[in-house]
């Protein structure tokens, strides 16, 4: 049994959910928050809410802004720092937690660029301690299923990977209203969200990626591609009185995010609800990759952020045979008689053609396809976030499958986003190496 650590988060905003209703829920025997640092005041008071009203005493979390981390990790004897602030932030907070004497947990993407993955590179050899990045598209069962029939040889060495992401109208577009429209917060979604992808890649192939070339652009998306389309431009913000049109978020329509985010505007001036057909648009949102690997296999792949269902598919073409998985989330996005996006699987009419689930095909040479059964557990991802957060805050034990990440699979998974940007902006190839990272990729 591990002893209960103490934890400092830096960067309650949305995507701190899963990780703070971990601590005043399944894992509270496990974790206990004794720091929350956020620059914006309201949006701090409104997570100490929620978890005052799950019952824990806030009265003993220490706050304040995000330049305050030593202090508080000093003050509150912490072990471990949470990350889960804006991409562009991810390194700064790493090297000072691990300067401070704390291992870190950092959501996805590690970071965004070369120069700061080379001074996480120095911190972690300076300091000793762990950095955990927290890829859970490893533990979700239909991934992991996937990874259990690559691994265990059914057939035989994998030569090549296909893979296709396609984000829909609704999660997709959403990207392109937050500060990820601009790629120098982000690194782009071959960066934000890509390195999810890439991943799973890297661990079903137990490989590392050595080339890439890639080819895309802000085609969809902004003001210049609107405006080719002869789009009349729009309101500036999805939260206004009036007629809407299905592209817009109207914060008020959600009472958590207008709590989180358009309540506590007036402190910082962030926006969440930006027209994603307005200027200042910079992160691509239609991608091609090839990744060759160290031995041998390639990878193609591309994105999409404005498919009208969401989902993927992926191919893994072996020696004596091909493994297929097959993904459809959402089978779409409609609009309900008042103009309002229905994202509820529910909605979709019967005559619909496609029909949401997850497939895996595996066929040998010479043989017939099988489908192969997916278990699936509770939660999000099929399951595969409680997974997740079992080994972040108790640990993780023995795994054949290996899905535990570390800092140097979070570098991977980065890695082909920052070769893919340089190969955006030269127009070729990329070598990994040629990135000068500061650490040896390579898989022994």
């Amino acid at each position: 049994m591990n002893p209960k650590r103490r934890y400092v988060l830096v960067g309650p905003g949305h995507r701190a959910k899963m990780y703070l209703d971990a601590i005043a829920g399944p894992h509270r025997n496990d974790a206990e928050l004794v720091g929350l640092l956020e620059p914006n005041p309201g949006r701090l008071a409104v997570q100490l809410k929620r978890l005052a009203s799950a019952g824990i005493d806030t009265d003993a979390i220490v706050t304040g802004p995000p330049d305050e981390l030593e202090r508080v990790i000093t003050k509150t004897g912490a072990d471990r720092l949470i990350v889960t602030s804006p991409d562009y932030t991810h390194a700064g907070l790493i090297v000072r937690g691990l300067g401070a004497g704390v291992d870190v947990v950092v959501e996805k993407p590690l970071t965004i660029d070369a120069e700061s993955t080379r001074k996480i590179a120095e911190a972690v050899q300076r300091s000793g301690r762990e950095v955990v990045v927290t890829h859970n598209y490893r533990y979700s069962p239909r991934n992991s299923g996937l990874k259990q029939i690559v691994k265990s040889n059914a057939i035989g060495t994998p030569l090549s990977v296909t893979f296709e992401w396609v984000l829909d109208t609704a999660h997709g577009a959403d990207y392109f209203r937050r500060w990820h429209r601009d790629k120098t917060n982000s690194g782009g979604l071959l960066i934000h969200k890509a390195s999810h992808h890439f991943d799973l890649v890297n661990w079903l192939l137990a490989d590392a990626p050595a080339q890439v070339y890639a080819r895309g652009g802000v085609r969809f998306y902004g003001a210049e591609s609107a405006a080719a389309r002869g789009m009349a431009p729009g309101p500036d913000r999805g939260t206004h009185d009036g007629e809407h049109n299905p592209w817009e978020l109207d914060l008020r329509s959600d009472p958590y995010l207008r709590e989180l985010y358009y309540d506590n505007e007036s402190h910082d001036g962030y926006r969440r609800d930006q027209n994603v057909f307005g200027p200042g648009v910079t992160t691509e949102d239609n991608l091609a990759v090839i990744v060759d690997y160290d031995r041998g296999a390639t990878l193609s792949y591309a994105l999409n952020a404005h498919s009208p269902w969401e989902g993927y598919r992926m191919a893994v073409n072996g020696t004596e045979g091909r493994a297929e998985l097959e993904v459809v989330e959402r089978t779409a996005v409609l609009v309900d008689a008042g103009g309002n996006v229905v994202v509820d699987p529910s909605a979709q009419p019967e005559s619909a053609s496609r029909t949401g689930g997850e497939r895996i095909t595996v066929q040998r040479h010479w043989g017939l396809a099988e489908d192969v059964p997916i278990e699936q557990g509770e939660g999000g991802h099929g399951g595969g976030d409680a997974l997740l957060l079992s080994d972040v805050f108790r640990g993780p034990g023995e795994d054949w499958l290996e899905r535990p990440s570390n800092w140097l699979d979070g570098v991977r998974s980065i890695a082909v986003g920052m070769a893919g940007n340089e190969s955006l902006r030269t127009g070729l190839p990329v070598k990994i190496d040629d990135l000068g990272l500061g650490v040896d990729l390579t898989r022994r």
